[in-house]
């Protein structure tokens, strides 16, 4: 049989050495945090892209919206599938910015060195809309079973922004071998996944145009 005992009221010192206990264990997390390694961090490239174009195209201005994606792909990690239901993320490594703005961004730059477009931008320049690209980033990964391969996969809907109709929707997308499993080469994969994407949106676009 336990016997229970009365609980003894801590004394002036106890409570002192609680306290300072306390106290160690918040510094020694802040100094944890403090002095963790920086992530290396990477970026996309915007490959240039020489495709051909309708000659209305020349005349017409592109908004190129905010991309949606699920919470899991859309931040600053890197994700990398161990299997077909477990995701990780890619350990010191990083995006230069959440995944969708990196993406948005490389677009826009792709479909302006082209140089055949009226105008290309994105929400709030001003500019007065012809079409509308909005795309949904549906993968963005390293799998990591099966071959380490960088695999992107982006849904793109042209809205024609007059009558808010949309003239053309398609999914892309693409795979590359990664060399080995270090962060820069599963990077290096996913840019270039990611750029046959990008120059196929971007063909895709200026035909359907």
């Amino acid at each position: 049989m336990f016997t229970a005992h009365a609980a003894s009221r801590p004394t002036n010192r106890t409570r002192g050495a609680l306290l300072a206990s306390v106290l160690a264990i918040g510094l020694f997390g802040l100094s944890g945090c403090g002095s963790s390694a920086v992530n290396d961090t990477f970026d996309l490239s915007a490959s240039p892209v020489d495709v051909a174009t309708t000659a209305s195209a020349r005349s017409r201005q592109l908004l190129v919206a905010d991309p949606v994606a699920l919470k899991a792909l859309d931040s600053e990690q890197i994700l990398v599938r161990v299997s077909g239901s477990e995701i990780r993320y890619l350990s010191k490594a990083q995006w230069s910015d959440r995944l969708t703005r990196v993406v948005q961004s490389n677009l826009i730059e792709a479909f302006e060195n082209t140089g055949r477009l009226g105008g290309v931008g994105r929400p709030g320049q001003g500019l007065a809309i012809d079409y509308q690209l909005v795309t949904d980033v549906r993968t963005f990964e390293v799998v990591a079973s099966g071959g380490d391969r960088g695999v992107v996969e982006i849904s793109v809907k042209l809205l024609n922004d007059r009558n808010g109709s949309v003239k053309a929707q398609r999914s892309f997308r693409a795979e590359a071998r990664s060399a080995s499993s270090s962060n820069a080469d599963y990077v290096e994969a996913l840019d270039r996944a990611f750029a046959t994407v990008t120059a196929d949106i971007v063909a895709w676009t200026l035909k359907s145009i």
